[in-house]
């Protein structure tokens, strides 16, 4: 058993101010740049920033898996956590401004399990989760692109 850390960062063509801001917001912007991986996604309370809760699917590898997710801010503005309640995984959204655009970084970490399934869980899961958060910031940035352009 070990942690295990996924991290994946992209420039994203908007100022760090509206990046955030469509990450923070759970209920109007965040589903919308949501990949195929996550289904099911339900704010519980709260909506944007800290003290949401929400709930959601993710599947990847074949496997599906529930996350009831609380959101708190370190850094408000500029670091937003996600923090399962029904394991040890935590995901951190860092927007960091680069000129007119963003550094956007999303960090998952987690407690891997012991034995042959955690040697597998080490070998694919890290690869699948990279695909998924790289589409999620692809996404991202075409969604901020388009509500930058649209005036909303």
């Amino acid at each position: 058993m070990g942690t295990i850390h996924v991290d994946v960062e992209r420039s994203v063509d908007a100022p760090a101010e509206t990046v955030y801001g469509y990450i923070a917001d759970m209920r109007e912007h965040h589903p919308r740049f949501l990949p195929s991986a996550f289904s099911e996604f339900a704010v519980e309370s709260g909506g944007v920033g800290a003290g949401t809760v929400m709930r959601f699917k993710v599947t990847a590898g074949g496997r599906t898996r529930v996350y009831l997710m609380t959101i708190t801010e370190p850094e408000p503005g500029r670091v937003l956590t996600e923090t399962d309640a029904n394991s040890s995984l935590t995901t951190t959204f860092t927007v960091t401004p680069q000129g007119g655009s963003s550094l956007v970084q999303i960090s998952t970490r987690w407690n891997g399990a012991s034995g042959v399934g955690g040697f597998f869980e080490r070998a694919f899961a890290p690869r699948a989760m990279r695909g998924i958060y790289a589409e999620s910031l692809d996404r991202l940035d075409a969604y901020v692109r388009e509500g930058t352009t649209s005036g909303t």
